[in-house]
């Protein structure tokens, strides 16, 4: 929560552009790039409304990314909302296909070209480091020299069905090992059913390849 006053107990433009400044510089750090931004016409209710506290916020499910808008809370003496829109420019680098992906295929290095461009004009989940997509799955097909998203990639099966797998028991103390065959397909910390030897069927989490942990 960021709060700001205004000495002389009125909100004016300047204030809460200062306020709304900070508010955007703060939440904008980390983003895979060089982060500029520009705001648009603050309502005229904003400005001309007494005010001595304020509180600038995101609605839930949003993130400043692109074109967002950002609201505006007024806390005292009398409670109004406003909301501002933004634009949020990303300098940076991003990955396109080098060539055309295929169903089914996965991905290395040779198909990864980068390139520089405005993050915040592309999809959020456009794909800036090679590690978030060498070894992944093509869901569906790609053409070539366009942005690799990471809701196009699916991680690589860890456990697969009717494969024989090791499951290692953990509890305080002790850890035993046995084996069984895999009921479903898992990805790295999905959840994996396997079946015994004795027919007992049990649940754990998928952590390496061919390596199911069940915890107590």
């Amino acid at each position: 929560m960021l709060l700001a006053f205004a000495s002389n107990g009125v909100l004016g433009q300047a204030s809460l552009s200062t306020a709304l400044d900070e508010f955007l510089r703060i939440q904008t750090q980390g983003l895979p790039g060089k982060v500029s931004y520009s705001v648009g016409q603050l309502d005229q209710h904003a400005q001309k409304t007494p005010c001595i506290a304020f509180e600038p916020f995101l609605q839930p499910g949003s993130r400043l990314w692109g074109n967002a808008m950002v609201g505006i809370r007024c806390l005292a003496p009398k409670a109004w909302t406003v909301y501002v829109p933004v634009q949020v420019r990303i300098a940076g680098n991003y990955l396109v296909t080098a060539r055309q992906l295929t169903p089914g295929q996965v991905v290395n290095s040779a198909d990864l070209r980068a390139q520089s461009g405005d993050l915040g004009a592309l999809p959020a989940s456009v794909v800036t480091d090679p590690a978030q997509a060498i070894g992944k799955t093509v869901r569906n097909g790609i053409a070539a020299g366009q942005p690799l998203r990471s809701d196009l990639l699916s991680a690589p099966w860890l456990v697969q069905q009717g494969q024989s797998v090791k499951l290692l028991s953990r509890g305080a103390g002790f850890t035993v090992s046995n084996e069984g065959k895999a009921l479903n397909n898992a990805t790295e910390g999905q959840i994996a059913q396997v079946r015994t030897a004795s027919g007992q069927v049990v649940s754990g989490v998928a952590r390496s390849p061919g390596v199911v942990e069940v915890s107590y």
